[in-house]
């Protein structure tokens, strides 16, 4: 389900005219997260830590409303729900994009997950399924890399304002504290820097439970 944004009311409507215009509307960052609850979390409930901070990463998503917003026919509309496409890597050391519906319930999560590595890990090709909404964030992990940039691949043609959001490789320091670099690009049209900062602070509460 979703709902039309009232444009002509929206206190960001000349910010959206404005970045919507440019062949390159998205703005990204590079943080550093602290994942060492979140490890041992995961390892206490034996469950696999990527399906885990995945599911952090989509309730923060879906608890932001501007995360939920999609430019569609050049009106924004606001989701209740946002599912993620991951890319799911396979033995020969290709990918594909899967489609994992959101829930709330981490064990639903967790089979959805599980179900949809399976699924595209028996598969071949980079686009094994539809994608009939754009309801989604775009996901990558990159855990061999520490990266402190990232940019994406993208074609300015396709009317794309689905956020990215990536993770790079886990680094445990001295202390035992286990760090991610973690990489958001959203549309500016939709979001500027508050917003991503108000998601940033909730995924990070959210893994530190």
């Amino acid at each position: 389900m979703k709902t039309l944004l009232d444009l002509e009311n929206w206190n960001r409507k000349e910010h959206f005219l404005f970045f919507k215009q440019f062949e390159e509307p998205f703005f990204g960052l590079t943080v550093e997260i602290d994942c060492t609850k979140a490890y041992a979390t995961a390892k206490q409930l034996g469950t696999s830590f990527f399906t885990y901070y995945l599911h952090k990463t989509m309730v923060a998503v879906n608890a932001i409303e501007s995360f939920r917003y999609r430019i569609i026919d050049n009106a924004i509309y606001i989701f209740d729900t946002i599912d993620v496409s991951a890319t799911i890597m396979r033995e020969d050391h290709t990918f594909g994009f899967s489609l994992i519906e959101y829930s709330p319930d981490f064990e639903i999560f967790a089979k959805n997950t599980s179900e949809e590595i399976q699924r595209i890990q028996n598969t071949s090709g980079l686009l094994t399924r539809e994608f009939p909404n754009n309801n989604l964030i775009h996901f990558s992990a990159v855990p061999w890399i520490n990266f402190t940039s990232l940019s994406h691949a993208r074609s300015f043609t396709f009317p794309d304002s689905c956020p990215k959001i990536s993770f790079g490789k886990m680094m445990i320091g001295e202390d035992g504290k286990r760090t991610m670099s973690m990489s958001i690009h959203v549309h500016h049209g939709l979001m500027d820097g508050y917003h991503v900062a108000q998601f940033l602070d909730y995924f990070q509460e959210l893994m530190n439970q």
